[in-house]
């Protein structure tokens, strides 16, 4: 048998050493700074618009692996420590350890097991090549390995070196780097570990997977190697304590859902359009209102503001965060109904096509449509009527009789289009779909969407994409409403005065310098906002909740009004918004009403559509109306609730005739009320087909409706 000696493998160890070196010296290698900017963390940063980090987000799931961290930035006690469990010669050797190889060749000899023969550099060489896979190679892996390891040596320095090393080398789990490493484990910084927690570390190189008392063992004996002899007590209460699962890595959060939608590659930078100011401030204010309204069954709500010319979107809040129940949903890109908010579209697209002009008359009474799904009845927020009642006033008050009937003179397909050029891509099917309930809001849309398209009415009628990333340019617009059309419609949405019947003088809607604004409300009070613009800005602001829940007596005036004036006062603290110039082809008239239902005033009208005289008239005929039943409307389907006690389900009987008339309200031939009462809420009748009567006193028939009622489902 050939005896194997120390000396004899020594020499012959690095007779191939220096043999490899001149081969290694035409292998390729990359430059520091070439693997330093191209290692891909599987973290991602949002960027505010002035560069300052708004949020970190992990996007590589399959790895935890954070940025790159410098030497001059890692506890000395941690290179120490690695350098020692892992290659003690790492500072003199040239990329590999002869006296280490032929330790490792006698291990083998004598089947004893040994720490191997791979130094750092070998270590990173691998790292470099085949990435993190470990285990058993075969020669001519290991001598390209060893080959790129010399070549390693002769072009990087040894900082260089264990700089790398340190930020690619895997750890405990998922986690790759020393930084993903220390927070992960520690929950501190590089620089801040101690050497207790650097020789748990070091020991976790060799072994990621190993058990607590496995490393408190390993790691001990990297602190007898640094330091001769040690007191283990700590390094074991160190292991001990090593967390079953990585530590939530805190970071920045100021932008999640934002950089959910932007961050889609591992490693990367993104700058936003956000203002990191504005958008705490409208973070905060969106907490502090909700907070307040927890009592009421609220607790979602999101903010957008946009710069009116460039299209930057400046805050996006996509939820209350620890309000919420879902605080994950993006409430900025949630398609929701949007309520009375599709108003301003409607009337600026009636006035642009000459239907109507801000003074024209709409009647604000009883109105029942048959559309191919039934009878469609729309009510007014407040269950009331308000008569004969101006455009202004009825958009400004926000009341609904008015929008339907302006929605039949526009049609509703046309204006579904209007609202698609508009940006509002949910509204998908036709018109038939969505019937005459779209001017109250039927159609879905996001808060963004909606927000982008109040921009297009504050830039005078054209319509562009919102921009998020920064640098982005949406161009100059295209024309969906006319110059004309917008700015009537923002006259309107300012005029406080209008409002006032509704909203009162001293609403949430009043800013202290000039705005244009309207509230919406959803059925079921599920869901309310407040959009509105000034000069400079847009702000949208929606609040319900995530689960579809109905919020409890809040509207859209003591829900996102007073968020939106809040932000809105906000931005114009230094500088007062102005109203819109006026554009060429609008003109203004002295108008009065006759009779007095609203007061004289002057009005913009589309030039072309105002009277010719100096003042214009605005007259209801005087002739008295007939008397007519207001409700039921006639053919109403009534399809009683089975969860409601039959006892409590009842039906309303309104009529309206002049004081001259002394008229009878009767259900069949049965009287319902004494004669004289114009309105009565009588018990549901039986299931089948009844008629409602209007008499006179002397039992004359004036009017007649037919109902249906519906037998309780079993």
């Amino acid at each position: 048998m050939v005896r194997v000696t120390l000396p004899a493998i020594v020499v012959s160890a690095s007779i191939v050493s220096l043999a490899t070196v001149f081969v290694a010296a035409l292998t390729p290698t990359p430059s520091f700074d070439l693997v330093r900017t191209g290692t891909l963390g599987s973290e991602s940063t949002l960027l505010s618009r002035d560069g300052e980090p708004l949020q970190r987000m992990r996007v590589d799931m399959t790895r935890r692996q954070l940025e790159w961290t410098a030497l001059d930035s890692i506890s000395p006690s941690l290179v120490r420590a690695v350098v020692a469990a892992e290659d003690h010669r790492f500072w003199w050797h040239f990329g590999f350890d002869p006296a280490s190889g032929a330790s490792a060749v006698l291990d083998q000899f004598g089947d004893r097991r040994g720490r191997g023969a791979s130094t750092i550099t070998m270590q990173l060489a691998g790292l470099m090549t085949e990435g993190d896979r470990f285990g058993r190679r075969s020669l001519d892996e290991k001598m390209a390995q060893f080959r790129y390891a010399i070549a390693l040596e002769r072009r990087w320095s040894k900082q260089q070196i264990i700089e790398a090393y340190l930020n690619l080398v895997p750890m405990r789990g998922e986690m790759i780097g020393i930084r993903a490493a220390s927070l992960g484990m520690f929950g501190r910084a590089p620089e801040a570990l101690d050497e207790s927690e650097s020789a748990v570390i070091a020991a976790l190189v060799r072994s990621p997977s190993a058990s607590r008392p496995v490393v408190a063992r390993r790691a001990c004996a990297v602190v007898k190697k640094m330091h001769g002899t040690a007191d283990c007590t700590r390094v074991q209460m160190t292991a001990a304590l090593l967390p079953s699962f990585p530590l939530t890595i805190l970071g920045l959060d100021e932008a999640p859902h934002l950089a959910r939608r932007l961050l889609t590659r591992p490693g990367t930078t993104v700058r936003s359009t956000l203002d990191l100011p504005l958008q705490r401030f409208a973070a905060e204010t969106l907490r502090n209102r909700l907070a307040t309204l927890t009592e009421r069954n609220v607790e979602d709500g999101a903010v957008i503001v946009i710069d009116n010319a460039s299209g930057d979107v400046l805050a996006y809040v996509g939820s209350s965060g620890d309000l919420s129940g879902a605080a994950s949903v993006d409430g900025a890109a949630a398609a929701r109904q949007p309520g009375s908010t599709l108003k301003p579209f409607l009337y600026g697209l009636a006035i642009e096509q000459r239907w109507l002009t801000a003074a024209s008359l709409l009647d604000d009474a009883p109105l029942a449509l048959t559309t191919p799904s039934g009878l469609y009845v729309p009510q007014n927020y407040e269950r009331d009527f308000k008569g004969a009642v101006s455009v202004r006033s009825a958009l400004a008050a926000s009341l609904n009789i008015p929008a339907v009937r302006t929605l039949q003179l526009v049609g509703v397909e046309r204006f579904r289009q209007t609202l698609l050029a508009l940006g509002l891509s949910n509204v998908l099917h036709d018109g038939e779909y969505y019937g005459y309930g779209l001017a109250l809001g039927s159609g879905d849309t996001s808060l963004l969407a909606l927000t982008n398209a109040y921009r297009a009415l504050a830039n005078g009628g054209l319509w562009s994409p919102p921009n998020l990333n920064a640098g982005s340019n949406s161009g100059g617009g295209v024309r969906v409403l006319s110059a004309e059309a917008s700015f009537i419609v923002s006259d309107m949405l300012s005029d406080a005065a209008a409002r006032a019947s509704t909203f009162g003088l001293a609403s949430p809607l009043s800013t202290r310098s000039w705005s244009a604004v309207k509230t919406g409300t959803s059925k079921g009070m599920r869901d309310n906002w407040a959009i509105g613009y000034t000069d400079r800005y847009t702000v949208g602001v929606w609040v319900g909740n995530f689960s579809g829940a109905p919020m409890w007596d809040v509207s859209g005036v003591t829900g996102a009004a007073p968020i939106w004036r809040e932000i809105v006062d906000h931005l114009h603290a230094a500088r007062a918004s102005q109203p819109p110039s006026v554009p060429v082809g609008v003109v203004q008239r002295e108008i009065v009403f006759v009779p007095a239902m609203e007061p004289a005033r002057r009005e913009w009208f589309v030039a072309g559509t105002e009277s010719s005289t100096k003042i214009t008239t605005i007259s209801i005929p005087t002739t008295q109306a007939a008397p007519r039943l207001l409700s039921p409307a006639d053919g109403t389907v009534i399809a009683p609730d089975p969860d409601i006690p039959a006892s409590r389900q009842s039906m309303l009987v309104r009529a309206e005739a002049p004081q001259s008339f002394n008229v009878c309200l009767k259900l069949g031939n049965r009287t319902i009320a004494a004669c004289g009462v114009k309105e009565a809420l009588i018990k549901l009748p039986a299931p089948g087909r009844h008629q409602v009567r209007l008499e006179t006193a002397e039992g004359a028939l004036l009017a007649q409706v037919s109902v249906e009622v519906r037998g309780v489902p079993r």
